[in-house]
Protein backbone atom coordinates (compact mmCIF):
# COMPACT_ATOMS: atom_id res chain seq x y z
CA UNK A 1 0.00 0.00 0.00
CA UNK A 2 1.53 3.19 -1.11
CA UNK A 3 1.81 6.54 1.43
CA UNK A 4 -0.54 7.74 -0.78
CA UNK A 5 -3.56 5.53 0.46
CA UNK A 6 -2.45 5.16 3.55
CA UNK A 7 -2.46 9.13 4.41
CA UNK A 8 -5.59 10.58 6.28
CA UNK A 9 -7.74 12.95 4.43
CA UNK A 10 -7.17 17.08 5.09
CA UNK A 11 -10.14 17.09 7.21
CA UNK A 12 -11.43 20.71 9.09
CA UNK A 13 -13.23 20.52 11.44
CA UNK A 14 -16.87 22.31 10.28
CA UNK A 15 -19.46 22.96 13.14
CA UNK A 16 -22.22 23.74 11.08
CA UNK A 17 -21.51 20.06 9.27
CA UNK A 18 -21.70 18.45 12.69
CA UNK A 19 -24.64 20.38 14.31
CA UNK A 20 -26.85 22.01 11.07
CA UNK A 21 -29.61 24.63 13.16
CA UNK A 22 -31.47 24.25 9.91
CA UNK A 23 -32.49 20.76 10.91
CA UNK A 24 -34.06 21.95 13.92
CA UNK A 25 -36.56 23.63 11.86
CA UNK A 26 -37.31 21.04 9.28
CA UNK A 27 -41.43 21.00 10.25
CA UNK A 28 -41.15 17.02 10.38
CA UNK A 29 -38.98 17.45 13.09
CA UNK A 30 -40.33 20.18 14.80
CA UNK A 31 -43.54 18.28 15.00
CA UNK A 32 -41.77 15.39 16.47
CA UNK A 33 -40.02 17.47 18.68
CA UNK A 34 -43.38 19.21 19.72
CA UNK A 35 -44.70 15.74 20.33
CA UNK A 36 -42.09 14.69 22.40
CA UNK A 37 -42.08 17.68 24.80
CA UNK A 38 -45.43 18.01 25.02
CA UNK A 39 -46.22 14.14 26.46
CA UNK A 40 -42.39 13.74 28.31
CA UNK A 41 -41.66 17.56 29.59
CA UNK A 42 -44.25 17.41 32.55
CA UNK A 43 -43.23 14.10 33.53
CA UNK A 44 -39.35 14.09 33.71
CA UNK A 45 -39.41 17.41 34.93
CA UNK A 46 -41.53 16.93 37.82
CA UNK A 47 -39.27 13.86 38.61
CA UNK A 48 -35.62 15.24 38.34
CA UNK A 49 -36.48 19.12 39.24
CA UNK A 50 -34.90 18.48 42.80
CA UNK A 51 -31.77 17.09 41.53
CA UNK A 52 -30.42 18.61 38.52
CA UNK A 53 -28.94 22.33 39.35
CA UNK A 54 -30.30 23.93 35.95
CA UNK A 55 -33.73 23.28 36.19
CA UNK A 56 -34.51 27.01 35.67
CA UNK A 57 -32.51 26.50 32.49
CA UNK A 58 -34.83 24.23 31.45
CA UNK A 59 -38.40 25.79 32.74
CA UNK A 60 -37.28 29.04 31.37
CA UNK A 61 -36.30 27.28 27.64
CA UNK A 62 -39.58 25.67 27.75
CA UNK A 63 -41.74 28.76 28.41
CA UNK A 64 -39.68 31.04 25.80
CA UNK A 65 -40.85 27.71 23.44
CA UNK A 66 -44.20 28.33 24.12
CA UNK A 67 -44.17 32.03 23.21
CA UNK A 68 -45.39 33.37 20.53
CA UNK A 69 -42.72 36.27 20.40
CA UNK A 70 -39.84 33.62 20.15
CA UNK A 71 -38.78 33.77 16.50
CA UNK A 72 -39.31 30.14 14.73
CA UNK A 73 -35.38 29.39 14.21
CA UNK A 74 -35.25 29.06 17.91
CA UNK A 75 -38.23 27.74 18.60
CA UNK A 76 -36.67 24.69 16.75
CA UNK A 77 -33.62 24.64 18.40
CA UNK A 78 -35.38 24.57 22.16
CA UNK A 79 -37.71 22.14 21.14
CA UNK A 80 -34.77 20.05 19.87
CA UNK A 81 -32.99 20.06 22.93
CA UNK A 82 -36.15 20.05 25.32
CA UNK A 83 -37.10 16.83 23.36
CA UNK A 84 -33.53 15.23 24.10
CA UNK A 85 -34.38 15.96 27.50
CA UNK A 86 -37.09 14.08 27.84
CA UNK A 87 -36.18 11.34 25.69
CA UNK A 88 -35.44 7.88 27.39
CA UNK A 89 -32.30 7.36 25.62
CA UNK A 90 -29.25 9.64 26.42
CA UNK A 91 -25.64 9.12 25.46
CA UNK A 92 -25.07 9.58 29.27
CA UNK A 93 -27.80 7.75 31.02
CA UNK A 94 -29.58 9.53 33.61
CA UNK A 95 -29.98 7.11 36.14
CA UNK A 96 -25.57 7.41 36.73
CA UNK A 97 -25.50 8.98 40.02
CA UNK A 98 -23.08 12.14 39.53
CA UNK A 99 -22.41 11.99 35.84
CA UNK A 100 -26.33 10.96 34.71
CA UNK A 101 -27.53 14.72 33.35
CA UNK A 102 -23.99 16.54 32.42
CA UNK A 103 -25.18 15.72 29.11
CA UNK A 104 -27.96 17.58 29.16
CA UNK A 105 -26.54 20.45 31.28
CA UNK A 106 -24.06 20.43 28.28
CA UNK A 107 -26.94 21.11 26.11
CA UNK A 108 -29.15 23.25 27.69
CA UNK A 109 -25.45 25.31 28.34
CA UNK A 110 -25.21 25.52 24.60
CA UNK A 111 -28.40 26.87 23.49
CA UNK A 112 -28.38 29.16 26.08
CA UNK A 113 -25.00 30.32 24.89
CA UNK A 114 -26.28 30.86 21.45
CA UNK A 115 -30.12 31.55 21.85
CA UNK A 116 -30.22 32.95 25.47
CA UNK A 117 -30.75 36.58 23.89
CA UNK A 118 -34.36 34.70 23.55
CA UNK A 119 -35.23 34.30 27.32
CA UNK A 120 -37.09 37.19 28.48
CA UNK A 121 -37.42 38.40 32.37
CA UNK A 122 -40.54 36.89 31.89
CA UNK A 123 -39.59 33.21 30.78
CA UNK A 124 -37.13 33.33 33.93
CA UNK A 125 -40.00 34.30 36.33
CA UNK A 126 -42.50 32.00 35.17
CA UNK A 127 -39.76 29.53 35.70
CA UNK A 128 -38.87 30.37 38.73
CA UNK A 129 -42.71 29.90 40.23
CA UNK A 130 -42.63 26.37 38.57
CA UNK A 131 -39.69 25.61 40.39
CA UNK A 132 -40.80 26.61 43.33
CA UNK A 133 -43.91 24.77 43.12
CA UNK A 134 -42.45 21.54 41.95
CA UNK A 135 -40.23 21.79 44.90
CA UNK A 136 -42.89 22.22 47.29
CA UNK A 137 -44.92 19.08 45.83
Amino acid sequence: MSDRKKASPNVTFDPQSVISPDKALVPSVIAVNEQRVATGFWPKIRKVAARIPFATDVLAVWHCARDEQTPLAAKGMMLAALAYFVMPVDVVPDFIAGLGFTDDAAVFAALIAILGRNLKPKHRAAAKRDLEKLKAD
